[in-house]
């Protein structure tokens, strides 16, 4: 069992909380980590901390700081096999794909290690006497608020980003991966002074004291409700906000579209990771030409992907996701495969496909982040997109074409950060978008992620008077 502690100005000490925490591993219900939580005073000490270090490390020169997030990478990565072990004991994801997610994590500290230290500035057109420029520094101080669906490769992302640019951290992960939180900030400190990055551990009411508190960003991936709450925490304190939220994205199967690979793309979508992923495939919109064999084959990758399938995170989310369908059935939905909790332990939930659902379900309404595939028919490629457009949420949404007007039209009118044409994942490293509505703020990744993490500064320089 792993025992985890926090991180302030370089110590490594238990919280000082009254709480204890035990994760159970999802797949068999057996303890995997113990911490105890931080202290609403461990949370100020961490960001005071943090604010000690921010000067001296925001004079580090940016290819030192880009040099230590390389050596901070070379550290994850030959630690990778342990990581993803941990990972998997926690939140259930197959140890190789935590390795993949883990080695994604690598990858993009190398990426920000190398675009940090060339982050732009620029220089404006003024009197021919005068310099004037724009210049980039670094915020100050980061809260880093972290899921566990994907704990390293978010963390990563926003980690090194953050430290990158000269700001110094305080991390608080997810009270479902407090382990791989703790051991991916003991592979990253060593390579940073003492104080630029802090990591604290609890639930809500950690991450509600760390984004009241006196930061200059809050970085966050998570639910839409905490998200809004850390919207408001920060037009209170000043801070800005930094928010990559819930989704209920949609994908959209055209006329004319190979029903046996639309219908493996639907399960990619959909199943990968049991669903738990913020941009999986959340409701489906068929063309009635295409609906019957689509519907046949999905129910095919269905059973196809239950053999390898993993656990939810925990049996509280497995509810969640069961609640969702069974309302579902009760109101005229047809379970073509799954449907129902499984017997034995841990939180393991079936593919599951449903048809015959309506815009008023919770499937088709709401982010249900479990491997549950609600299919629409739909007449016409203009009733799906206004279908798919009608949600509370904007990250992503995926239309599956043969048509190229139709994929110029979906791009262009779905309001969403990310539309993607023929694939459900995906796509150019340094891709950025915003998310819209319930699904966040900001750019969270790509190299736009910078500018996000620094502030800029305009500077006019003037020659002073002849004769001075």
């Amino acid at each position: 069992m792993f025992e985890v502690a926090q991180l302030i100005a370089g110590a490594w000490e238990p919280g000082r909380s009254a709480h204890r925490l035990t994760v159970v591993g999802p797949a068999d219900g057996h303890p995997v980590t113990t911490v105890t939580l931080s202290s609403d005073e461990d949370v100020a000490a961490a960001v005071s901390a943090a604010r000690e270090a921010a000067p001296a490390w925001a004079r580090t020169a940016p290819g030192a700081r880009g040099a230590a997030l390389h050596a901070a990478a070379e550290a994850v990565d030959a630690a990778a096999g342990e990581l993803a072990e941990i990972m998997s004991s926690e939140m259930g994801k197959p140890v190789g794909e935590a390795r993949d997610s883990v080695a994604a994590g690598v990858g993009t500290l190398h990426q920000y290690a190398e675009l940090g230290p060339t982050h732009r500035g620029r220089t404006l057109a003024g009197n021919y006497d005068a310099v004037d420029l724009m210049a980039y520094g670094p915020r100050g101080v980061v809260a880093v608020i972290t899921p566990w669906n994907d704990p390293v490769a978010v963390a990563c992302g926003l980690l090194g980003a953050a430290l990158v640019t000269g700001n110094t951290v305080v991390h608080k992960p997810s009270e479902r991966t407090p382990a791989t939180g703790w051991r991916l900030a003991s592979l990253l400190a060593p390579h940073f002074p003492d104080g630029v990055l802090n990591l604290v551990n609890g639930g809500g009411a950690a991450g509600a004291a760390l984004a009241a508190s006196p930061v200059d960003v809050v970085a966050q991936v998570g639910s839409t409700a905490t998200g809004r709450s850390i919207a408001a925490a920060c037009a209170r304190t000043g801070a800005k906000a930094l928010l990559e939220n819930g989704g209920s994205d949609p994908l959209i199967v055209d006329a004319g579209v190979d029903p046996v690979w639309a219908a493996s793309q639907a399960a990619l979508g959909s199943f990968a990771n049991s669903g738990q992923i913020c941009v999986a495939v959340e409701r489906i919109y068929v063309h009635r030409t295409v609906a019957e064999p689509f519907l046949a084959a999905l129910t095919a990758e269905a059973s196809a992907w239950s053999e390898k399938i993993g656990p939810l995170v925990d049996r509280r989310l497995r509810d969640t996701v069961d609640d969702q369908v069974q309302h579902a059935l009760k109101d005229g939905a047809t379970a073509l495969c799954g449907g129902a909790v499984p017997p034995g332990p841990g939180a393991f939930y079936p593919p599951t496909v449903l048809c015959g659902c309506t815009d008023e379900m919770a499937v088709m309404r709401e982010e249900t982040f479990g491997p549950v595939a609600p299919v629409m028919t739909v007449d016409s490629f203009d009733e799906a997109l206004t279908r798919a457009a009608d949600s509370p949420y904007g990250l992503a949404a995926t239309v599956l074409t043969r048509s190229m007007s139709h994929a110029q039209q979906a791009w262009r009118d779905l309001p969403t950060g990310t539309v993607k044409i023929n694939a459900v994942f995906g796509g150019a490293p340094g891709g950025a978008a915003h998310p819209r509505r319930g699904s966040g703020q900001g750019y969270g990744y790509g190299p736009e992620l910078l500018d996000e993490m620094t502030v800029a500064k305009a500077v006019h320089l003037q020659a002073p008077p002849s004769g001075w």
